[in-house]
């Protein structure tokens, strides 16, 4: 029997193993896509204890806690850090089998060299142990993404963000890359009329722009994106239901902008005409500046509206979504195509019932000028636990070429979450191990290790040109 997390975690095979050490496991981090916040990265902070750290924020412990019956007090609630610290390791033994058992053991380990199981018994060990390492000047949050090899790290910013701290971050020479992503979801959405009033009067500011129609507002918004640009963006994102692919005329949309800036509410169908529009200005901007492009697709959000009132939005309300991806997707992607304004992209799925949709989707608008142009992401949210990153790799392997794939981010709002990049790495290493050792694939440990290195790291370094 083997112990659980020793070296070998994850790793069924001899060859797995040699992958994973030889090839896999020395590779620096490209976190192309992430929440963390780039204030304390400015401010090199120091987490005040473990459930700082670890908890503030972090959704997914906390649905686990709420499932397990803890009060909410104890997780978004006025609780003291170490009550709810010690609610959160009484409920740890009841994720066997979740991802979370997993994460919350290897990044004891990674950051904190704890390998004890977390429990109500050992809660107060480990926590006065990370606490007291947390204090040090090696565990400062530049120190934490050192301490994990990150190279690159991508945060995901709104327009209207003034990249204060992104500008602080380049001023200090971290050595780490700190880049903003363009995150402009809330300038597209005018399905509430006040909140996107609202916006714009942030936007008219931070633009130094009056906004009087939609000419004025697409300047302000493309002054923003240049701005971004400066401050060396090279990625925008957007999370969304489904691609919005409906026709419309610009006079159509300048129409439904005049509407919206003078409080009317509107309809589903006129709402998406406009998401529509906005899709193909932002992607041809992006083109024009040879950015990537990401799409993450497919949640179905702020589902509990009682408790959305109660403790807001990303707080652990949302689930997967039923939509219909395809046509629309590739209807977008079309509109794109035939104007050869068509950027690398990344497509992610929240469903796992797309995952053939997504793995043969890239593959209509890969037109050989770059490697890997359409990418389809890796396995995300929900579905970033080992069956979920099997599945993914999987179908891509089937349907597509993995060897080009860009591989792991971390998506996440914790420091602490790095060990999801070694976690994927051994996940693939094993596969490629077993059907290597099983005479599926030639034992050509070299070339295989090359593959490996790609998909860890220099495909993104190569694609994103960082």
């Amino acid at each position: 029997m083997k112990y659980f997390l020793d070296n070998d975690f994850l790793l069924a095979t001899e060859t797995s193993k040699l992958l994973y050490n030889d090839f896999a496991k020395k590779m620096p981090v490209i976190d192309y896509h992430c929440h963390l916040p780039p204030k304390e990265i400015a401010e090199n902070i120091h987490f005040n204890n473990l459930t700082h750290a670890w908890l503030y924020g972090d959704h997914y412990k906390w649905r686990a806690m709420r499932t397990n019956g803890v009060e909410e007090k104890f997780i978004a609630g006025n609780a003291t850090d170490w009550e709810k610290f010690e609610q959160w390791a009484a409920t740890v033994p009841y994720t066997l089998r979740n991802p979370l058992y997993h994460w919350t053991h290897l990044e004891l380990q990674r950051y904190f060299n704890i390998d004890v199981i977390l429990n109500k018994h050992s809660a107060k060990q480990v926590y006065d142990k990370a606490n007291a390492l947390l204090a040090t000047k090696e565990f400062s949050v530049r120190s934490l993404l050192k301490k994990m090899n990150v190279e690159v790290v991508c945060t995901t910013d709104d327009p209207v963000d003034d990249l204060q701290y992104h500008k602080k971050i380049n001023e200090g020479g971290f050595e780490i890359k700190v880049l903003p992503a363009f995150r402009p979801d809330k300038a597209m959405n005018v399905s509430n009329a006040n909140n996107f009033n609202a916006y714009i009067d942030k936007l008219e500011a931070v633009a130094n722009n009056e906004i009087n129609d939609f000419n004025t507002y697409l300047d302000a918004l493309k002054k923003r994106h240049d701005y971004f640009a400066a401050m060396g963006c090279k990625v925008s994102d957007h999370g969304l239901e489904k691609i919005y692919a409906n026709d419309f005329t610009i006079m159509e949309v300048k129409s439904i902008f005049r509407e919206v800036r003078a409080g009317k509410e509107i309809s589903i169908e006129t709402q998406r005409k406009f998401e529509s529009a906005m899709l193909l200005f932002f992607a041809e901007w992006d083109w024009e500046k040879g950015w990537i492009q990401q799409y993450h697709l497919g949640a179905l959000r702020n589902n509990n509206k009682r408790m959305l009132q109660k403790s807001g939005a990303d707080t652990g309300w949302d689930s997967i979504g039923d939509f219909s991806q395809a046509a629309t997707l590739a209807k977008f992607l079309n509109k794109l195509d035939e104007k050869s304004k068509l950027t690398k992209t990344i497509i992610y799925n929240l469903n796992p019932a797309d995952n053939e949709v997504m793995a043969t989707m890239i593959g209509n608008y890969s037109d050989g000028s770059v490697a890997g142009k359409i990418q389809w992401g890796s396995a995300w949210w929900f579905l970033d636990q080992k069956d979920g990153m099997t599945k993914q790799i999987n179908t891509l392997s089937n349907m597509g070429l993995l060897s080009r794939f860009v591989g792991m981010l971390t998506d996440s709002r914790s420091f602490l979450s790095y060990p999801r990049h070694e976690y994927f790495r051994r996940i693939l290493c094993n596969i490629f191990g077993e059907e290597i050792e099983n005479g599926e694939l030639p034992n050509d440990i070299n070339w295989t290790g090359k593959i490996i290195q790609d998909i860890c790291y220099h495909n993104a370094k190569s694609y994103f040109e960082f």
